[in-house]
């Protein structure tokens, strides 16, 4: 800690650094929730199925988690600035052809392309601020890249239901245009040049092809095996339990891994990373069935939907900040717990709406979820970078974001699952009112439980941790993904 009675302040030179790459969090953030208000738009408009749409986050969530660590290694092998520079290039083009897209094929397509540069920008964030500023400065400069993501997803929404519902859910990708251009610009300029960290490291091209086929074929199965196509479903989970193992395998014997598999013999490690997982799964399954919820049953406009969605940010916003600091005093497993808990509330009161159900309580309900999610999550990155050695935290950083991520692709995937066996075959016919409002509110009832259920098997998990002496120590970053 400072010996001075006042932080140190940023130079104007450190603050444009911070500003660059915290528009990239704040582009990451903004995409990770402005796409779910629109997907009823997007079924409609392309005449696809419920399930289909959701493939438009399913294409995103599978490259990102797949290529989140490799990004990382390549920025050490390479330079983070072109990395950075051309991993924003890439998303900003991937968001145009996304908003060009006339086909369901095109727009998966577009948001692969789309998911490649997110990658980059969410890897190399954290690690570029640790590069570029002094040791003095890393925590302000982390918590304002936080605080960019955190305001980029709470505004999602609302800028997607308003977009979605004056213009066309197209614009929900163009309105990434002009702040992709800019930060690219600004960060040509502004973001200096550095040697590369680690210039004869070599990328586990074996890891990254092992991890991507075992993640995209364990959605598919999940989305597949209760729908249309039962055997495919089958294959593809059996495919993905292959590949987990040949991935384990590859990690394990590798130079060069991704992951440091020693670590997952602490137990605490392992617990709290699993849990990391499923309160992303849980929050990120709410998401994606909320906008279906508001829109088709309660037959709400998409901006005013997306208002609505709004509460859950918000409740994370003002919670996470003030755990992170209540976990230096007192501990992390108390926050993780208490926020488990109220997830857990917060998703069976979800469980009991209806048509009926008031805006205002539907918004209780939300900011209920979002601050418990809030308590949990800051306590909860800091408890699994406490669980390794100082040498590891980098690649746990990476880890941690990779669990996030794999918790909403997961998440994603089997709250629809749930949904689709609660509701049978008719929910695949949606975009054709072949389903009853009715069968479609229990389907939805039926996936909040299931989050409710993720929550309490967290819940259990973190009994099983030993609580540490606190560290006092904040870990400067909020990794909360959407």
């Amino acid at each position: 800690m400072s010996e001075s009675s006042s932080p140190p302040k940023m130079s104007p030179k450190d603050l444009m650094i911070v500003i660059v790459i915290a528009l990239g969090s704040f582009m990451a953030g903004l995409d990770a929730t402005i796409v779910n208000i629109a997907l009823p738009a997007i079924a409609k408009s392309l005449d696809i199925s419920t399930v289909l749409a959701s493939w438009v986050l399913n294409a995103y969530l599978i490259i990102l988690v797949s290529l989140l660590l490799a990004a990382s290694r390549l920025g050490d092998m390479k330079g983070y600035r072109n990395i950075f520079l051309g991993g924003f290039a890439l998303f900003t083009a991937g968001s145009a052809l996304c908003g060009l897209s006339s086909t369901i094929d095109m727009l998966i397509l577009s948001r692969m392309i789309q998911a490649v540069g997110g990658a980059v920008i969410s890897a190399l964030g954290a690690v570029m601020v640790t590069s570029y500023l002094s040791a003095s400065l890393r925590g302000q400069a982390l918590g304002v890249v936080a605080m960019f993501t955190m305001l980029g997803a709470a505004l999602g929404p609302v800028v997607g239901g308003f977009l979605t519902s004056a213009f066309s859910w197209q614009y929900i990708f163009f309105v990434n245009l002009p702040v992709g251009i800019i930060a690219i610009i600004l960060g040509i300029h502004i973001l200096p040049k550095m040697a590369p960290v680690a210039p004869t490291a070599k990328l586990d091209i074996p890891g990254v092809l092992l991890i991507f086929i075992a993640l995209g074929s364990l959605i598919v199965g999940l989305t597949s095996v209760e729908g249309n196509f039962p055997t495919l479903g089958m294959v593809a989970l059996i495919v993905s339990a292959i590949f987990w193992v040949l991935f384990i395998v590859q990690e394990r014997r590798g130079k060069e891994p991704l992951i440091n598999t020693s670590l997952f013999a602490n137990r605490g490690y392992s617990l709290q990373n699993i849990n990391v997982m499923l309160i992303q799964m849980a929050m990120a399954g709410v998401m994606v069935i909320m906008p279906f919820y508001l829109e088709l049953i309660k037959n709400i406009p998409a901006d005013n939907a997306g208002t609505i969605l709004l509460a859950l940010p918000v409740g994370m916003i003002l919670t996470a900040p003030l755990a992170g600091k209540v976990s230096d005093v007192i501990g992390t497993k108390k926050p993780i717990i208490t926020g488990f808990v109220i997830c857990a509330v917060a998703l069976f009161l979800l469980s009991t709406i209806s048509a009926h159900t008031s805006v205002g309580h539907i918004c209780i309900y939300l900011f209920l979820l979002g601050a418990g999610t809030g308590i949990a999550f800051s306590p909860l990155n800091s408890a699994v970078m406490g669980e390794c050695p100082a040498k590891d935290r980098g690649s746990t950083s990476g880890l941690v974001k990779m669990m996030t991520n794999l918790g909403s692709s997961l998440g994603v995937a089997l709250v629809m699952l749930v949904a689709m066996i609660a509701a049978g075959p008719k929910l695949a016919q949606v975009s054709s009112h072949a389903i009853s409002s009715t069968e479609l509110a229990g389907a939805f009832d039926a996936a909040f439980l299931f989050c409710m259920v993720l929550e309490i098997i967290g819940i259990v998990l973190m009994l099983g941790v030993a609580e540490k002496e606190p560290s006092g120590e904040s870990s400067g970053e909020v990794g909360i993904g959407f």
